[in-house]
């Protein structure tokens, strides 16, 4: 029979892994405190690896607001404005692990293949319809036909886009784990971004859209060719 010496062990060791296992998970680190509201980054005198936090006595309800995301970014060559807040611009924020977005994308527009090195994105359509979709490292293709209401997840470091494809523009909001999560696009400068060239590329998407198995598709270069 085993010794309770020998249980109380494994014990230990189950939730020495289990905890180590959920700090390598979390995006960003567990804030220590109740609430840390960040300095603004032009008022720095030191860098960290994030943002310090203001004095406590002059933290405010004001902190924890933010009409950032009530109006659009300005729109870029395939017809999507994106705009992310973190802690920089909403100091509340800060330590938290959590950043906000919203995505315009005209009608027939084109939220183009890019990735968020730090942070999944979760994303909740408001108005329109739209085609999105991810590309994870086996080169397949997971994509859906979102409506009003519907809720889509495209994971951390992997390629996605988004495709209006109704008859009006389309919105959605986003929500990161991380304060900061970056965001790596593919310059349209590396390919041809003609209109013609931007056309092609949506018909291939929605023709992607028609398949019923989503896990079959050609990589993101053929999608490209």
């Amino acid at each position: 029979m085993k010794s309770f010496a020998y249980y109380y062990y494994l014990f230990f060791l189950f939730m020495f892994v289990a905890l180590t296992n959920l700090q390598i998970g979390s995006s960003d680190c567990d804030n220590l405190q109740d609430t840390c509201p960040a300095v603004p980054p032009k008022t720095q005198t030191i860098f960290i690896n994030g943002l310090p936090c203001k004095n406590p006595a002059n933290v405010t309800a004001q902190d924890f607001k933010t009409d950032e995301l009530s109006n659009p970014g300005t729109a870029d060559i395939f017809g999507a404005s994106i705009k992310i807040v973190g802690a920089a611009e909403f100091s509340g924020l800060n330590t938290l692990g959590l950043s906000i977005g919203r995505t315009g994308i005209d009608r027939d527009g084109l939220d183009n293949f890019h990735y968020h090195p730090r942070a999944t994105e979760m994303i909740f359509v408001s108005k329109g319809a739209l085609i999105a979709g991810f590309i994870d490292t086996k080169n397949q293709i997971f994509q859906k036909y979102l409506r009003v209401g519907d809720v889509f997840v495209f994971p951390k470091g992997l390629f996605h886009f988004s495709l209006s494809h109704g008859f009006e523009d389309a919105t959605f909001f986003s929500v990161f784990n991380s304060q900061n999560p970056g965001l790596v696009s593919l310059n349209p400068t590396y390919f041809d971004h003609t209109l013609e060239s931007i056309e092609k590329l949506k018909r291939r998407i929605v023709s992607l859209s028609k398949l019923e198995v989503p896990d079959s598709s050609p990589e993101l270069e053929r999608i490209y060719s």
